[in-house]
């Protein structure tokens, strides 16, 4: 029987264990459970931009692939940065949107996109995008932060580069040395680097600050709407819109309870900050943050440190995870034992006069975000005779 790729407009329309069985689920983004939530408790509007178009291909009845993904009307919520093309679109009196993105909404995280059992299957799958956005007459379709394993079914070896890469840089914390304490951790780090990490952890424990970490299914609703809350702020500070909604922090404490992971920052009782976090196979994925109030969290400038990366770097060795990604940009985090590491995302151009020029732009950008990484790696604060 023929393959057939199909749109889906709603996950909820495929069985969670059909689509489940696409990946190993050690990615929580991926999820049935993570991305369904989003679509089902308001998290993506048509008015914010984001109109799911999961592209799937099937074998009689049976799902054998697919790639989740959205229409989008601007790029927001993306972090791979493509104003510029969408500028250039628009001066040359084209429409660079609606695009079709392959991605985990909100999310900068690596993981898999083309959900397939083996290589072969995953091309199919590209070759059934590239006829879904010449079909529908879009301008592009791109795929953010996929992993090493879906690097092959792209290839380079196309005279025209169809896919072009970008790279960018985040920063990871990793646990090749086989760290169990965080004293193990800090022995391997310069003293410089050590006794600043040392007196920030100090100054946040003198100011009668306790921590606590709680998972979904540990989670009060009081837990549930204080981090909501939390996130609120941060949002407000910065004068963005939220997304999420706090339906979808229950609903992942539901049926996320070990993968939902909060830190929550305590002080005479009352939660007063929070991070929001999800864990994976092998890796914690810090995602959002925030305090009560700016002013607040400002007397205390080790707070964001100690309740984003420290407490993640504590719970990363006291369950024996080996990475720890807490969300993108942040040179500081440096200084703090995340080093820099290449993100990949790959972009199909359909007009071919573009994607010649964006095929020598991003050869560009790529050079320098390599020369750009070189360099941050010689801020390491490890000990050059010390293991990472």
């Amino acid at each position: 029987m023929a393959q057939i790729a199909r749109v889906v407009r709603h996950l909820s329309d495929i069985p969670a264990a059909d689509w489940d069985a696409l990946h190993d689920g050690r990615n929580p983004f991926v999820a049935h459970a993570f991305l369904s939530g989003l679509e089902a408790t308001g998290c993506l509007r048509e008015d914010w931009g984001w109109m799911p178009c999961h592209i799937c291909l099937w074998d009689g009845d049976a799902l054998i692939a697919a790639a989740l993904g959205y229409l989008k009307t601007n790029s927001h919520g993306e972090f791979v940065f493509d104003h510029a093309w969408a500028q250039a679109y628009a001066q040359h009196g084209l429409d660079y949107f609606p695009k079709w993105l392959c991605a985990a909404p909100y999310s900068p995280v690596t993981g898999p996109r083309l959900l397939a059992r083996d290589d072969a299957t995953k091309r199919r799958l590209l070759d059934a995008i590239a006829g879904f956005i010449e079909q529908s007459g879009l301008s592009s379709a791109h795929v953010n932060f996929h992993n090493q394993a879906d690097e092959a079914a792209f290839g380079d070896d196309a005279p025209d580069e169809r896919w072009l890469l970008r790279e960018d840089i985040q920063y990871h914390w990793h646990n090749d040395a086989g760290w169990t304490t965080f004293e193990d951790y800090l022995g391997a780090m310069d003293r410089k680097h050590r006794k600043n990490i040392l007196q920030e952890r100090r100054k946040v424990r003198d100011a009668g600050m306790s921590f606590r970490i709680v998972h979904g299914d540990d989670a009060s609703d009081g837990d549930l709407a204080a981090m909501h809350g939390f996130y609120l702020q941060t949002f407000a500070d910065y004068g963005n819109a939220p997304a999420l909604t706090p339906d979808f922090l229950h609903h992942l404490a539901r049926t996320m309870p070990r993968q939902l992971v909060i830190v929550l920052a305590e002080r005479e009782g009352a939660a007063i900050a929070g991070a929001l976090c999800l864990r994976g196979g092998d890796t914690l994925y810090g995602r959002y943050w925030g305090a009560t109030s700016m002013p607040d969290e400002s007397r205390h400038p080790g707070l964001h440190f100690e309740t984003c990366y420290y407490q993640g770097i504590d719970y990363c060795l006291r369950e024996g995870l080996t990475r720890f990604e807490p969300g993108a940009q942040g040179r500081h985090k440096i200084a703090r034992g995340f080093l820099p590491t290449l993100v990949r995302s790959r972009h199909r151009i359909a007009d071919p006069r573009f994607a010649r020029a964006l095929r020598d732009w991003c050869a560009e950008e790529r050079m320098e975000i390599r020369q750009h990484l070189r360099q941050l790696r010689t801020h390491s604060p490890f000990r050059d005779d010390a293991a990472t």
